[in-house]
């Protein structure tokens, strides 16, 4: 057995040894890849790469992605986010915890029409912080809670994890994302009701209290949800009633977000060519890191590594539940060293056999390993929601970490009550499957 892990080892050094050295993700991936195939097979390593590279990017379903980063981008730079705290704080503002709701309910909107959890943290983050600590919130719970809750970007659909898990296992995108609802919204939840409680056992929660409003003013004022929410049923509602496929819904996602662009008066030429800037930038370093990812699956593949790995495991005898402990504290140390979509494409290959050997639903673990990546975005040294709230507080990163450490345990729990009541995720989808669509 150790002769047949030993490649293992070698790639694990080989990885190691490019990441330290400051190199992409992505040539990591192709590097490690490279070496493998010319370590342990025969097989002429350029045709390999440049055969399984094309597969891999010229999936149509990939075409999702770049769309909902667009998309995502343009509705950046609106005025999404003054909207939706106008808009949300009438009705957050009579909750234990007043308007730190703000913070989770806006990043579960917003989650809906963007899909990253970047773009939710600044989206939100840049009215939220302002107006939190004008009112006098406590500054940890404000970034604590605003850090946590901007996870939601990678569950809730449209979910850019959720297209590369779907892509990197070929799954369903449409069920993926319909998975991903219940238990986003019951993460939504449980951030809701931390902040219900901590505020009721802080010493220092002593914010401004709010002007009281009639339920006619707040329905006024509700009026600036209407694009957002508009928005949000124009995309996930044309997939969800088979009108449109992901990538359809992704393209009518981006029209959305203009003609919105365009009625605030924010669609400049200029937003515009920022847009697609962003958009290029962030979707190429994707599809480097999946084509990174295929070509070690392939290399992987031709060692047997996959297969040894699972037979080993499948040897421990482990319960399905021991198996799942260990995948999730594995996930959990990998994620303290590379972001979500990168654990979830180098692992997938090694993952699959032991997953399809324990007899798991490969939908309700997209959603379990969505759920454990989540944590990657809040863990130091590389949690990247922890660098973005760094340059948008100047707060230490040994601050926003600890502000953020409530979040990460809530996201703990969410991974038990997922195992302890799967069909959170697996309800839902075949539900829909039942009624025809």
């Amino acid at each position: 057995m150790a002769s047949e892990l030993l490649p293992i080892g070698i790639f694990l050094v080989v990885l190691f040894i490019l990441l330290g050295s400051g190199v992409w993700v992505g040539l990591a991936l192709l590097g490690v890849a490279w070496f493998g195939m010319e370590l342990f097979t025969s097989r002429p390593v350029g045709d390999a790469m440049m055969t399984i590279i094309w597969r891999s990017s010229s999936s149509w379903t990939l075409t999702a992605l770049p769309l909902f980063i667009w998309m995502g981008e343009i509705l950046y730079r609106t005025r999404l986010s003054e909207d939706m705290f106008k808009g949300l704080s009438p009705w957050m503002a009579r909750l234990p915890g007043g308007l730190l709701h703000t913070n989770v309910v806006g990043c579960t909107v917003f989650a809906a029409v963007s899909g990253s959890s970047a773009a939710t943290l600044m989206t939100v983050g840049k009215m939220s912080v302002p107006e939190l600590r004008r009112r006098n919130y406590p500054e940890h719970l404000v970034i604590g809670t605003l850090a946590g809750a901007a996870t939601l970007g990678l569950m809730i659909p449209p979910s850019l994890t959720l297209i590369v898990y779907g892509v990197t296992i070929n799954e369903s995108i449409t069920k993926l994302f319909i998975a991903g609802i219940v238990p986003g919204l019951v993460l939504a939840a449980l951030f809701m009701g931390y902040i219900a409680v901590i505020s009721k056992l802080s010493k220092n929660y002593r914010p401004e209290p709010e002007p009281r409003m009639s339920f006619a003013e707040k329905l006024k004022r509700s009026r600036f949800l209407i694009p957002v929410l508009t928005l949000i049923l124009v995309v996930i509602g044309s997939m969800y009633l088979g009108f449109a496929t992901a990538t359809e819904a992704a393209a009518f996602g981006v029209i959305g977000a203009m003609v919105l662009a365009a009625v605030q008066g924010s669609l400049t030429r200029q937003s515009l060519i920022d847009s697609l800037l962003g958009a290029t930038r962030t979707s190429a370093m994707i599809a480097l890191i999946l084509a990174g990812a295929a070509f070690l699956s392939l290399s992987m593949g031709f060692t047997g590594l996959p297969r040894a790995l699972a037979a080993w495991i499948n040897s421990l005898h482990l319960s399905r539940f021991e198996l799942l402990m260990a995948l999730l504290v594995f996930y959990i140390v990998l994620g303290c060293f590379l972001d979500g979509i990168s654990s979830v494409v180098l692992t997938m290959a090694v993952v699959e056999p032991m997953i399809r050997q324990a007899g798991i639903d490969f939908i309700w673990f997209g959603i379990f390993v969505v759920v454990v990546v989540e944590m990657a975005q809040i863990t130091p040294p590389i949690g990247f929601n922890l660098f973005v709230m760094q340059g948008m507080t100047g707060h230490q990163m040994n601050f926003i970490a600890k502000a953020a450490f409530p979040m990460f345990l809530i996201m703990v729990a969410m991974v038990f009550l997922l195992i302890a009541v799967p069909d959170l995720a697996t309800w839902l989808p075949s539900h829909m499957r039942e009624i025809g669509l």
